[in-house]
């Protein structure tokens, strides 16, 4: 029998779009479940592991479907078929930043936002040393899942609650990845782009905005009638967004500390180049490091220079992906030549 209760009444709480999550039971497998009960498991599980991506006919996992419903894989393995198929690779993998990926891996296998941008790092290390389905496997076997989810029930989200031994700006951090229940991660508006790096790297709490559409009430915009009150607010609203007001320290910071990891990372790629280079020739790639644009653009906001440095970011990591792969080739080649010249 499945435990589970969806009200029907859609109401956003306080304009955050998670009233339906809190009124949404989550979805186990008891003992001896019924047909009906299985599919309703399989939908729940496409649902939240694709990102409440629309699933047509011909891209669903039929041979896992047919193990799960015969009961000889958990809700479990079945999720982790799910997570590691080509669709989900496809969707959130290859037409993805680095860092966006692992965002939305958190946000769909374990039901929360990356906390610190220790975890992101330990998560890119981990698909250049083990590749992706490795990745997968590492959050499907963790003891937060299992102790969260277990063998047999389909994740949820639970960032957005507050939990013993979680931060509070880890709290803030999932309101930028869920944005209401008919929302979808498949949406390609934004370009995939990564929604919390300047926010992780601070160690700082993200902005919690309204679903749009949905304002809060100290934020429901009032009407103007009269023309130079019209004209009188538009100039306010230039004024303040001046470059002349004064500067949030905190997103100051953010920018100093993007601009290290962007050293960094230009570093590492600068050291692999070489090997990179031999190991794309031997397996006739035309493999270059494109030029990342800098972000050091004066007359930008701070808040655009911090999301234009946190798109370099991401492009250098995928950058220094690639590098990698490349560079082992090469090394090993080398290695192979060193080999024949000095024993043969």
């Amino acid at each position: 029998m499945i435990n589970t209760f969806v009200n029907p009444v859609i109401s956003p709480e306080a304009g955050l779009g998670i009233r339906v999550f809190n009124e949404t039971d989550p979805v186990r497998l008891w003992h001896d479940p019924s047909a009906s009960d299985a599919e309703t498991v399989i939908r729940a599980v496409y649902r939240q592991v694709l990102g409440n991506a629309h699933v047509m006919e011909s891209e669903r996992l039929g041979v896992a479907e047919s193990q799960f419903k015969r009961g000889d894989i958990s809700v479990r393995e079945f999720v982790r078929q799910v997570a590691q198929s080509d669709l989900y690779r496809t969707l959130f993998f290859e037409a993805c930043s680095r860092t966006r990926s692992i965002e939305l891996n958190f946000k769909h296998l374990l039901g929360r936002a990356p906390e610190s941008y220790e975890e992101i790092a330990e998560h890119s290390y981990y698909l250049d040393r083990e590749g992706f389905e490795a990745d997968i496997n590492a959050y499907l076997d963790s003891d937060e899942y299992l102790d969260a989810f277990g063998d047999n029930t389909v994740p949820y989200y639970r960032g957005y609650k507050t939990q013993t031994g979680k931060n509070l700006v880890g709290f803030t951090h999932l309101f930028q990845l869920l944005r209401g229940s008919a929302s979808s991660d498949k949406d390609l508006t934004r370009q995939n782009r990564a929604r919390l790096n300047a926010s992780l790297m601070a160690n700082r709490p993200s902005a919690i905005a309204p679903v749009i559409g949905v304002p809060f009430s100290w934020q429901r915009p009032t009407a103007v009638t009269d023309v130079n009150q019209l004209l009188q607010t538009v100039f306010q609203s230039q004024a303040t967004a001046s470059p002349t007001a004064t500067a949030d320290p905190a997103l100051q910071q953010t920018i100093q500390t993007q601009a290290q990891e962007i050293q960094r990372l230009q570093a590492q790629l600068s050291d692999l180049r070489p090997f990179a280079a031999i190991g794309a020739a031997q397996i006739k790639s035309d493999w270059q490091p494109s030029m990342v644009a800098s972000a050091e653009a004066t007359s930008a906001s701070l808040q655009q220079q911090a999301d234009a440095q946190s798109e370099q970011i991401a492009a250098l990591q995928g950058q220094l992906a690639d590098a990698r792969r490349y560079a082992a080739i090469g090394e090993a080649r080398l290695n192979k030549w060193r080999s024949r010249t000095f024993n043969g």
